[in-house]
């Protein structure tokens, strides 16, 4: 090992939790398990030499230490080099020039008028959409969506849609709209027999997913679980200033009110009579905003805090903002994961939202 200090690279950044911590890859969009030992040693002894810190804990964990930086050089995690003055933490600023990045609009039976909305959306300067569909659709109609985007120039530059997996619509058609439209980022077909990931046609963008999980309304969103970590640099900084799921979020349930989220219960007026610009003028409309995990309840005391986006939708305690998420399973005390839904602590928070119709048929 090197006689020079070490140096934790810049896009990896350790995060502490009640009994253990993770060491994030923002770069590679990965994390790894540390304990919360060797967190110290990274917060405190960035810079240092290894005999630095063998000597600060009086040479009675150098086996364990030598074994930490093993760990992290096989990982290519650390370097070294004898000015780590040169070398400066990232920046863990987030800054956005839109007023609106990402917007929700489900459809069940009723059309929203998508030409003045996509008007709107340009006007704040929106990035990405997803759509969500609780009925059967075509595809023709998707198509019709994508080419009215396309057609208004829109800065939109990722597209999300979720549909109903049905015998109509193939997977060679799927491809072929992907193909044709680098725009959209990924399809989602959920109800279907079984899980499938195709890997994307362009980089990063153009997913076709197939899942188990059947979605019938919006009270599906929401749910915490690895599949939705991500250990990136934009999702990690956004999450030390403001909230990684309503952040910036607007969306328009089937029924066309506007809200944070179209699983909330509080909206702002309906598209039909009401501008985006409108509800983004109520103070009442940025009031989730700001909460970040650091002030959740549970979250706070979380290793994967930074790399988990957060539900206000459906809280444990209904009441209270701050309270965890009703459908994270996770206990960071524990370092177990359980079944949500089977929680004791949690049923009053599931009778509230009257969530026992769906727990009842995920069984």
């Amino acid at each position: 090992m090197s006689s020079d200090n070490f140096i934790l690279f810049s896009n990896c950044i350790p995060v502490k939790g009640a009994n253990r911590s993770i060491l994030c890859d923002t770069q590679n969009n990965k994390y790894y398990f540390i304990p919360n030992g060797l967190f110290e040693i990274l917060e405190n002894y960035n810079g240092k030499t290894i005999d630095f810190i063998k000597k600060e804990y009086k040479k009675l964990y150098d086996e364990v230490i030598d074994e930490y930086f093993e760990f992290l050089a096989k990982h290519n995690l650390i370097f070294f080099n004898s000015s780590p003055e040169l070398f400066p933490k990232i920046s863990l600023e987030w800054h956005s020039p839109s007023l609106i990045t990402n917007m929700i609009i489900d459809y069940d039976e009723l059309k929203h008028d998508l030409e003045s909305i996509l008007k709107q959306l340009e006007y704040l300067k929106c990035s990405h959409i997803q759509f969500r569909f609780f009925r059967e659709t075509n595809l023709d109609f998707i198509n019709s969506i994508v080419n009215l985007i396309n057609f208004e120039k829109s800065r939109l530059i990722h597209i999300d849609f979720i549909l109903p997996n049905y015998n109509e619509i193939s997977k060679s058609e799927l491809d072929i709209l992907i193909k044709n439209n680098p725009r959209i980022h990924s399809i989602i077909l959920y109800n279907s027999p079984r899980n499938i990931s195709h890997k994307p046609i362009w980089n990063k963008m153009g997913y076709l997913m197939y899942v188990e999980r059947n979605i019938i309304d919006e009270k599906h969103c929401g749910i915490i679980n690895t599949e939705y970590f991500y250990s990136n640099i934009k999702l990690f900084s956004e999450s030390q200033h403001y909230n990684t799921c309503l952040n910036r979020k607007i969306s328009i349930d089937k029924e066309g009110f506007i809200k944070n989220c179209p699983s909330m219960c509080q909206s702002f007026g309906n598209i039909k009579n009401t501008t985006l610009h409108e509800v983004l003028e109520n103070k009442d409309f940025k009031k989730y905003w700001n909460i970040v995990k650091d002030e959740i309840e549970t979250c706070k005391d979380c290793e994967f805090r930074h790399v988990c986006t957060d539900c206000r939708a459906y809280l444990e305690e209904p009441n209270n903002k701050y309270a965890k998420p009703l459908k994270c399973g996770y206990s960071p005390y524990t370092n177990q994961w359980e079944e949500w839904s089977a929680n004791p602590l949690k049923q009053k928070a599931i009778k509230y939202y009257e969530m026992q119709d769906l727990i009842k048929e995920n069984d």
